[in-house]
């Protein structure tokens, strides 16, 4: 049970499922201190004066999360103004779209550096704080895309796969120390995430309708569309979030999406892999790629 003596760290506060969980934890929980950080200082700021409002004392830390620098930073002030960090929710995130021949290797490192080396260091900087006072939890927030590649999202899938093993390794190694790692594993949600993965797109591959996967370019609008329809609202999704901080033994992996577990079971353990591709390539366009160069490359 949270208390007013819990602390707890949210990255990718300022808006989406951070900033859902934020004010969700402040309103259902009144006095739990939070620790709020991001990039985007005006919004953190918001979200952190709706939280005192609803009765939580907030520090606020504007982080970069692709500087090692600024995340050991927020480690350091979390400790320094309460003393302790009870919960870590790695949440801050985004998705670096395109196929991976095309996909720049300083973007490709960007992608990693949120993703995944974010939380491993922040990670690393709470846990002897957390064995200190005798235990704590990690929340990692991955996603669908961490249990199942994508393709014209496979660096992001990359970095997902990579913090799910990170999860569990931890999970292994942490509980002599009571400390509990869960994953989270949403699937669409509604918020700017595919906004910022499509603007990402136009940064890194500017020539991309003159490549051989322009077909697939043309398909992930619609895509995107689609998975809007089925996707959970952020206040949703921290509705599952927060049952996972808040559980006496909470699960390895939470499931945040609308037939997810179905969708993995066949996926990972009944669909062949010819099956499986054959799936992908249609939903995601990459069979366009396929009609569209044989067609230019017959004798």
């Amino acid at each position: 049970m949270l208390t007013t003596d819990t602390v707890i760290l949210i990255t990718g506060a300022s808006s989406g499922i951070g900033a859902a969980l934020a004010e969700k934890l402040a309103s259902k929980y009144p006095g739990v201190s939070l620790v709020l950080a991001s990039r985007n200082q005006e919004k953190l700021a918001a979200v952190a004066e709706k939280c005192r409002q609803l009765g939580s004392p907030v520090l606020v830390v504007p982080t970069d999360l692709g500087q090692v620098s600024q995340v050991k930073v927020l480690a350091e002030s979390a400790i320094a103004h309460y003393g302790k960090v009870d919960i870590l929710v790695n949440n801050a995130g985004y998705g670096q779209m395109g196929p991976m021949e095309l996909i720049p290797p300083d973007a490709a490192k960007e992608q990693f550096d949120v993703n995944f080396y974010a939380p491993l260091v922040l990670t690393q900087a709470l846990i002897p704080t957390m064995r200190e006072q005798g235990g704590g939890r990690i929340i990692n927030v991955s996603s669908l895309g961490g249990r199942i590649a994508f393709p014209a999202a496979g660096m992001y899938s990359c970095s997902k796969f990579a913090l799910e093993a990170f999860s569990d390794v931890l999970r292994m190694e942490l509980k002599a120390f009571n400390i509990k790692v869960s994953v989270i594993e949403p699937g669409p949600v509604v918020t700017d995430f595919f906004r910022v993965a499509w603007e990402k797109v136009q940064q890194t591959i500017p020539n991309y309708k003159d490549t051989p996967y322009a077909p697939l370019f043309t398909n992930i609008e619609a895509v995107d569309n689609q998975l809007d329809l089925l996707g959970w609202t952020a206040e949703k999704t921290a509705d599952g979030i927060e049952r996972a901080i808040s559980a006496n033994n909470p699960r390895p992996r939470y499931i945040l999406a609308t037939g997810g577990n179905i969708l993995i079971f066949m996926m990972n353990k009944v669909f062949p892999t010819w099956l499986r591709d054959a799936f992908w390539k249609r939903f995601y366009g990459v069979e366009k790629v396929e009609t569209e160069w044989q067609k230019a490359n017959i004798n």
